[in-house]
């Protein structure tokens, strides 16, 4: 690691690749995120007022988290100290805290926080309580779900779009124009979309992938012009590019492959996709919490096993970590897989949810409400409710909808034999009400 205080560097050491010698300088250079640090934009306004608070930077590779930290110390002549969560342990923090204490405002900018264990973030709380370091966390997962809640409370979290194509084919153009290697050659881009397709909006991607492409690319023998096509990317990023990123494109793809493998009941195809994660080293817990994810959108009520087993393996990858965790993923892949299949749960609660949007929520039914006070009672809140335990099976036929919406149904039971017998049940309660 280089000395902790050094200050982002001016000029890209020779020999960096591209997306590193590109890297803007100023927020004039920045691309995108114009919501954070455009005219009016909140990153802007704590810039003019000369002040930062901590910071949570959530969104997906490429799109500026790291170089932002960088151009905000830089413009605030802060300090700068980089740490990777994946590479850094409870000393490199303590170490930090230690030499900020006799330094004004120090910046810490922790890339991928979302990775720092509970202990790490434990040894750096007191110091962002007490201002000795201002965080930037950057994270490509929902902070939620990691980040613990104390330095959440102290920190704002703001999302950074997905770059745009304008953004991105613009990015191109100036690195053919500015930068010194690539004007060596003359380079015409006569098409964009696999060059954007392959970086899938990483913009750090985007700028590597378009120098392999310029540095193999074959010349016209007759102009010396490289001609970049989408034929040309495609067949160059097929050799460059096959090995698997956690960060990048290939991340997307290969999760989506695992996901999809599955929902379509391929326990074969999922280990193989499973297999390819892991060997790239992708976070255990962020497939655990794929998993889970499916084991109610996909699986459902078709085996409601399902999502305690995915629980169980997120809980338990949590504790033993790799690469033992393989095994309890595998196990937990191949029951998902082998599972019945149903989306009815996950269809009921995204219609029910659209309906409330379109149409408001109306009136609880007197008789469904709370009535802990007499005036309540005087108004005959509760009054029609019957305890449905007193029913034969612990059943009653009462309305529950609000008035109007008696026949309104969300859940219709999937086409497996757990769900038709839920159908059958619910056929018996209610008989035609719900058209079941």
């Amino acid at each position: 690691m280089a000395s902790l205080f050094d200050p982002p560097a001016d000029q890209p050491r020779p020999g960096a690749p591209l997306a590193e010698r590109l890297r803007p300088r100023t927020l004039a250079e920045y691309v995108g995120q114009q919501h954070l640090v455009g005219e009016g934009g909140v990153l802007r306004r704590y810039l003019d007022a000369g002040r930062l608070p901590s910071l949570i930077l959530w969104g997906p590779p490429g799109v500026g988290k790291t170089t932002l930290a960088h151009l905000l110390a830089s413009q605030l002549k802060l300090p700068f100290v980089a740490l990777s969560a994946i590479n850094a342990g409870v000393k490199d923090v303590r170490d930090v805290i230690q030499q900020a204490k006799s330094r004004r405002g120090t910046l810490l900018f922790i890339d991928e926080i979302h990775r720092f264990s509970k202990s790490q973030q434990d040894a750096l709380l007191g110091a962002v309580e007490q201002g000795i370091v201002t965080l930037i966390g950057a994270t490509t997962e929902n902070p939620s779900f990691e980040v613990i809640p104390a330095i959440l409370s102290r920190a704002q979290v703001y999302v950074l779009e997905p770059l745009s194509k304008e953004d991105l084919t613009g990015l191109v153009d100036r690195a053919l124009r500015e930068d010194e290697a690539l004007r060596r050659r003359p380079v015409r881009v006569e098409q964009y979309d696999a060059l954007l397709r392959i970086s899938g909006g990483d913009a750090r991607k985007l700028l590597n992938l378009l120098e392999i492409v310029v540095q193999s690319a074959t010349a016209n023998p007759e102009t010396g012009e490289v001609v970049i096509t989408d034929e040309v990317v495609q067949q160059l990023a097929q050799q460059n590019l096959s090995r698997y990123d956690k960060g990048g494109e290939m991340h997307y793809d290969v999760i989506s492959a695992f996901i999809k493998s599955i929902r379509g009941s391929d326990p074969n195809a999922a280990l193989y996709y499973l297999a390819v994660m892991l060997e790239g080293g992708e976070d255990p817990k962020f497939i655990a919490r794929r998993l889970l994810i499916l084991a109610s959108e996909d699986v459902g009520n078709a085996n409601p096993n399902a999502l305690l087993l995915a629980q169980s393996t997120f809980q338990a990858v949590s504790v033993i970590g790799m690469p033992e965790s393989d095994i309890i993923l595998g196990q937990a892949v191949v029951y998902l897989a082998t599972s019945p299949k149903s989306n009815a749960s996950y269809k009921a609660i995204r219609e029910a949810r659209a309906y409330v949007r379109q149409h408001g929520v109306a009136a609880v039914p007197l008789g469904l409400r709370n009535a802990p006070t007499k005036l309540m009672k005087q108004l005959n809140y509760g009054d029609t409710y019957q305890y449905s335990h007193d029913g034969a099976g612990g059943f009653i036929y009462q309305e529950f909808m609000p008035e109007g919406l008696g026949q309104l149904r969300f859940y219709t039971p999937g086409d497996n034999a757990a769900e038709q017998k839920i159908q059958e049940r619910l056929r018996y309660w209610w008989g035609d009400k719900y058209g079941y």
